[in-house]
């Protein structure tokens, strides 16, 4: 008879150990968890002892001392006090406050209580910020006099905090100076689950109050005194109180938000360096008005700047760049920013060619931008159109010859037959002169244009219009390729095939060739005399893309006057007026009615 000894399988002993430390550590968290349990409990009973002893301090002091040293109600208690106990350092706020009860009336109130600083109310934040897992605990007590209450030369504060939409702020640091009086004395509160923090029976006297309300996280709005140079009328000024009566007085803050503001050109193409003023519209002063809000930035070598603690407001930007200048904005402006929001911000920029006007088409309705929009402004002399909505991408000389694939160089492109002359004058293409005649044919391939996003493209315009008619019909054609991998280029007509050519100066593209990033033109030129050539000057598309604002255009390079402007759009009444064109920029609000 054989014996076989067996023991355990590799994967078995694998398993065993993954149950068995599975187990373990299940059984290492719950010992923690307890420990820690029982480490908050002692804490929390240690704080309870301690508010004890604070309690019993004040009420063994004479109820005139009770009260904030060097604050209000004055008394002999430290407000802010690190205190240590069993080897463990705890931070203790203590707040004291008159309290008005409704027993005997209010002040101001019906029946109107002449003594409204019926008992006094203590409340105590114990923290301890060196302790794992250990929240504030906060307790509260009343201390009422002896003796029955007298009548008070005094008045009260109330103080009440909202947020952007009109609702209570509950735990907003309120801290109130009195530097009228002597000795002066603070007030550092917080407001109550109604945004209430009322202050009773304070000394009178005119704008001694000076509050500022705060929150973690939040907006400030604080008092100014009216005798500043630089504020001289403040919307509003330090709390005035009068003797037996209740001074009111409302702040608003809410979360704070940022905003990500990007210098882009048309082209997705971030612009750094570029320095612009933000404006809000909420006034701390008027007579002259004084903006809460009001600073230069720039953006960085990437083209970006985040602005951030930026309360809610209507922002207003606007570039003080000496070599940019605001071609149109995403979203438009003004900045609407709302509590707690991250914003983004893109200026369009181009190069500053004053002098330039910026116009803004609006539906009446709705205020939102109108984009196809034509507008065309006139004066004598010039006349142009442009559509809102649309970029413009523009070549007008190849002189610097072929080789480059992507259209950086705006004086080169990638390629052609040979038969185009580029430079004869610089800034035209036409056949190339060989012996005093023209060639029959030639054609050229642009460089790469790239729109920095997926785009829509609209028409196709050159100039001149017209030809030499020696040079027979059609003399000058294009086709268009367009692509979002900037590899593959077929060239195709306004059917969207290989078989026909743009003939007429701003003709519609097909829109096969939406939603595509990169696009080139291909020029064919051709003359049935070789005694005469076409010419082109200046060939552009139009289109969409990200970084073209919706609902407007930019006109630049004009001279000063008076400009017609008239403004159409299907389904939209026409509308006329008039701009002055006076400095380097300006722009124009219109607004379309259906």
């Amino acid at each position: 008879m054989r014996y076989y000894n067996k023991g355990f399988t590799l994967v078995e002993v694998i398993v065993s150990i993954a149950i068995f430390l599975i187990v373990a550590f299940a059984v290492y968290q719950g010992f923690v968890s307890l420990l820690d349990a029982v480490t908050v409990s002692r804490l929390k009973i240690i704080a309870a002892n301690l508010a004890n002893e604070q309690f019993e301090i004040a009420r063994n002091l004479s109820y005139s001392d009770v009260g904030i040293f060097g604050g209000f109600p004055s008394g002999k208690i430290i407000q802010n006090q690190t205190v240590s106990r069993d080897g463990i350092d705890f931070s203790v706020k203590t707040n004291i406050r008159n309290i008005d009860d409704l027993f005997d009336g209010t002040i101001g109130g019906s029946p109107n209580d002449n003594s409204p600083a019926d008992y006094k109310l203590i409340e105590l934040e114990i923290s301890c910020l060196y302790c794992k897992n250990f929240t504030p605990l906060i307790f509260s007590t009343h201390i009422a006099p002896k003796n029955l209450e007298g009548s008070s030369a005094n008045g009260a504060l109330f103080v009440r905090v909202l947020n952007a939409n009109g609702q209570p702020v509950q735990g907003a640091r309120v801290y109130i100076e009195n530097n009228q009086v002597n000795p002066p004395f603070f007030i550092d509160d917080t407001s109550n689950n109604e945004g209430l923090l009322n202050i009773v029976d304070v000394p009178p006297g005119p704008q001694a109050y000076e509050i500022t309300v705060s929150k973690q996280g939040y907006s400030e709005e604080k008092t100014y005194a009216t005798d500043l140079i630089e504020n001289p009328n403040p919307t509003k000024p330090h709390a005035t109180v009068v003797a037996q009566q209740v001074t009111q007085i409302s702040f608003a803050i809410d979360k704070t938000s940022s905003i990500e503001v990007s210098s882009v050109s048309e082209t997705c193409s971030y612009i750094g360096g570029v320095d612009f003023k933000i404006q809000g519209t909420k006034l701390i002063g008027q007579n002259p008005d004084i903006l809460k809000y009001e600073q230069n930035y720039a953006t960085n070598s990437s083209g970006i700047k985040n602005i951030d603690n930026i309360e809610w407001d209507t922002y207003n930007f606007y570039l003080i760049d000496s070599a940019y200048e605001l071609i149109g904005a995403i979203p438009l402006l003004p900045l609407l920013l709302l509590p707690d929001a991250n914003q983004n911000l893109k200026f369009i920029v181009s190069p500053k060619n004053p002098s330039s006007l910026l116009i803004t088409v609006k539906d009446s309705s709705t205020q939102l931008p109108l984009s196809g929009a034509e507008v065309l402004i006139e004066k004598q002399g010039y006349s142009n159109s442009l559509t809102t909505g649309r970029g413009f991408l523009r070549q007008t000389d190849w002189s610097l010859g072929p080789g480059q694939i992507d259209f950086i160089d705006p004086l080169k492109y990638f390629d052609s037959d040979g038969n185009i002359d580029i430079a004869n004058p610089e800034g035209e293409l036409r056949l190339q002169e060989v012996f005093e005649e023209y060639r029959p044919s030639g054609n050229l391939v642009s460089s790469t244009f790239d729109t920095g996003s997926q785009s829509n493209f609209y028409q196709i315009l050159w100039n001149p219009h017209d030809q030499p008619p020696e040079a027979g019909p059609d003399s000058v054609k294009f086709q268009i390729a367009a692509n979002n991998d900037n590899l593959t280029w077929n060239f195709l007509g306004p059917d969207g095939t290989a078989e026909t050519f743009y003939t007429l100066s701003d003709t519609n593209i097909n829109p096969i060739h939406n939603n595509k990033r990169y696009i080139r033109y291909k020029i064919f030129l051709h003359t049935e005399d070789v005694n005469f050539t076409p010419n082109v000057a200046e060939i552009a598309f139009t289109f969409s893309s990200l970084c073209v604002p919706s609902g407007q255009t930019s006109f630049q390079g004009l001279g000063s006057g008076t400009y017609n402007i008239t403004v159409s759009k299907q389904g939209y009444q026409t509308f006329t007026d008039t701009a002055d064109v006076s400095l380097p920029w300006q722009q124009k609000e219109i607004i379309l009615n259906p």
